[in-house]
């Protein structure tokens, strides 16, 4: 049986916000568990130091991170009606679109620029973006949603 373009405009958003998810738990990991953490997942070095140092530059950076990584997931929650509507929703989804999208092939060029800096950790997390980017626009488009569609939560 073939999906139509709704259901998997949903399971593509419903991606979305689960890659997120993970995305925060992973990157809350890193307070507790230290500097191999932000090693393992590639941090600027300026935030492994302030990790190893215990200063709060690496802590405060990471949640920062987390609170955009859970603002995305709810916002395509939002986005396919299973969380109440966000403020700027239609908006907010062609941000995290153009974003992932432009994570993932960010990723490519630092692979070529750089191919010593390639892990299968980079590569994964680069194709998953992309994919996750992608995936959004191809919802905007199967579930009718315009940029500067007035949002509900405005009024009339």
């Amino acid at each position: 049986m073939m999906m139509n373009k709704e259901k998997l405009a949903i399971l593509g958003l419903l991606f979305v916000a689960l890659m997120a998810s993970v995305t925060v738990v992973a990157h809350m990991a890193c307070i507790p568990l230290g500097e191999a953490c932000y090693r393992a997942q590639l941090a600027p070095e300026i935030l492994i130091q302030s990790a190893r140092q215990g200063t709060m530059l690496a802590p405060l950076a990471t949640v920062l991170v987390s609170a955009l990584f859970s603002l995305c997931a709810a916002y395509a929650l939002a986005g396919i009606g299973y969380i109440k509507r966000l403020p700027l929703t239609n908006l907010a989804l062609v941000t995290i679109a153009t974003l992932c999208t432009l994570r993932g092939l960010g990723g490519v060029v630092l692979s070529l620029a750089l191919p010593e800096m390639v892990t299968i950790f980079s590569a994964v997390a680069s194709l998953i973006w992309f994919v996750c980017g992608v995936w959004t626009f191809l919802a905007l488009k199967w579930l009718g949603i315009k940029p500067l569609q007035r949002d509900i939560t405005k009024g009339i």
